[in-house]
């Protein structure tokens, strides 16, 4: 019996260096539309892919760097990483402490300027991965 129930695939997030040669990339290139995003206190764009969403982040003092790199170096929530909706990830951060798994937490749960709820994680090989739940 699993510990928490993935729903789906969230959203994908790059760190970018020119948000205008992205923005041109994926609207203009690959017809990606730009969406809204909440207000953060870092620079980035939304776009919609399908029922998935492409969050972009432009790199700064907290974020990795633009492009591939070894996410081990550089734990944060403010990289490369991909996000699974979860029902409540308030609750699933709850279900995963008290199940005894040896995590690696890279954020517990925290909301977005928009009220939406993540929990940060590092999976074995150091990949940043995401669990969120909608605003309520």
């Amino acid at each position: 019996m699993p510990v928490i129930e993935v729903e789906c695939i969230d959203h994908l997030t790059l760190v970018v260096s020119d948000l205008d040669k992205s923005r041109h990339f994926y609207a203009d290139v690959l017809g990606m539309r730009e969406v809204p995003r909440p207000n953060f206190d870092f620079a980035g764009l939304w776009f919609q892919a399908g029922d998935t969403l492409l969050h972009l982040i432009l790199t700064h003092d907290k974020s990795g760097p633009a492009g591939v790199f070894s996410p081990e170096k550089t734990p944060s929530t403010r990289t490369h990483h991909f996000a699974f909706r979860v029902p409540d990830a308030g609750a699933a951060w709850d279900a995963l402490q008290a199940s005894g798994e040896e995590l690696t937490v890279i954020s517990p749960p925290k909301f977005r300027p928009d009220g939406a709820v993540q929990v940060f994680l590092a999976d074995p090989d150091g990949h940043v991965v995401e669990l969120s739940s909608e605003p309520r």
